[in-house]
């Protein structure tokens, strides 16, 4: 992705640090945050300094090799424990997301064979990087197939943010409207807000922005009246989890998103890796919901033209909240799946885990 003109991935790993972009600060401030150990990756990925489902596979895998890099001492017994130890702290950051698991795993088995501490530094590199790698390869195959379906002057509605940001590069919502912008396709944009956290209206409209795609902010409650007016084409969303079956887990107020689209027959399609599908959920109803702090509903934040940062209570002050950060949206509302292997129904979907 591009940021100020410069090409970017959203995590990587340089000299046994982690680094990232810090999201909360976008789009007001761009910095890259420094990890040092597997500890500060788990607070990363569960304060959200890095999100979305891909990013936060890449992260832990990185996270995972940073462990075995860094380690001191030449025991490999010693070493497998630092893997278990780091794995089993990392995959407690987020419990939603399907990726932070594979890329835990994708690591661990890399160095499981290896027969020095040497070995398995040089083994948990090169699978960290494979698999950021595989990654990127991954949504750009996405939003190549997700080209076929965006026509000249679509108008797409996203929500959240499955940008590059969420992903390590091109994102799986964002991959289509990428490729589309890059064949000249004259496309419009709808971002929707994405409360609590506004994701859409933050990080979505920053990359979309940076990308000179036209686009434009809307309230979450404005998305049903922009499809009676027939200003949307298409949704297209990512994805934290997919069951078997194809119910799909993703940011709160999908579902929502995904029942006035088949009320107005506007196709919904959920672009996501096979890494994002779950082997384990049968259906939706097994894919666990992270409910996260009142305080992202109560509160809100932002910088003022000045350039002061503010948070502001938006609720009286002994109204709780609830706050489930994720829903699913059963598979019967979803028009198809756009994956690295083509675009398939739910009752092909199962044919694409490895």
């Amino acid at each position: 992705m591009k940021i100020n003109g410069k090409d970017y991935r959203t995590v990587w790993i340089k000299d046994g640090i982690v680094k990232m972009i810090n999201q909360p600060l976008i789009p007001h401030k761009f910095e890259i945050v420094d990890l040092k150990n597997y500890i500060e990756v788990h607070d990363a990925i569960k304060t959200m300094i890095v999100r979305g489902a891909p990013a936060i596979g890449a992260t832990a895998a990185y996270g995972v090799a940073q462990a075995v890099i860094n380690f001191d001492g030449e025991d490999i017994s010693k070493l497998k424990g630092q893997i278990k130890k780091a794995s089993e702290k990392i995959s407690h950051a987020r419990p939603t997301a399907q990726d932070l698991f594979h890329g835990i795993k994708y690591v661990k088995s890399a160095v499981k064979s290896a027969n020095s501490v040497e070995d398995a530094r040089k083994k948990a590199k090169k699978a960290a990087k494979n698999y950021a790698d595989e990654s990127v390869l991954a949504c750009k195959k996405i939003g190549e197939f997700g080209n076929n379906i965006i026509k000249q002057n679509d108008k797409i509605l996203t929500h959240c943010n499955a940008g590059a940001l969420a992903t390590v590069d091109y994102g799986t919502a964002l991959a289509p409207i990428r490729i589309a912008h890059y064949n000249k396709k004259k496309i419009f944009v709808f971002a929707d807000e994405t409360r609590p956290r506004s994701q859409g209206s933050r990080i979505t409209a920053f990359e979309l922005g940076q990308e000179g795609i036209d686009h434009a902010v809307i309230a979450d409650n404005a998305a049903g009246y922009f499809m009676q007016k027939k200003e949307i084409d298409m949704v297209i969303v990512g994805a934290d989890r997919v069951a078997v079956n194809g119910d799909v887990a993703n940011k709160i107020g999908t579902y929502k998103l995904a029942v006035a689209a088949k009320e107005n027959k506007i196709p919904f399609y959920v672009a996501i890796p096979l890494s994002t599908i779950d082997p384990e959920s049968i259906n939706g109803k097994q894919i666990p919901i992270e409910e996260r702090s009142q305080e992202e509903v109560l509160y809100s934040y932002g910088w003022t033209d000045s350039g002061e940062f503010l948070r502001v209570r938006i609720a009286p002050e002994k109204s709780p909240s609830r706050n489930p950060a994720f829903d699913i949206t059963p598979k019967k509302f979803v028009s198809g799946y756009i994956t690295p292997e083509g675009i398939v129904n739910s009752e092909k979907l199962k044919y694409l885990i490895r």
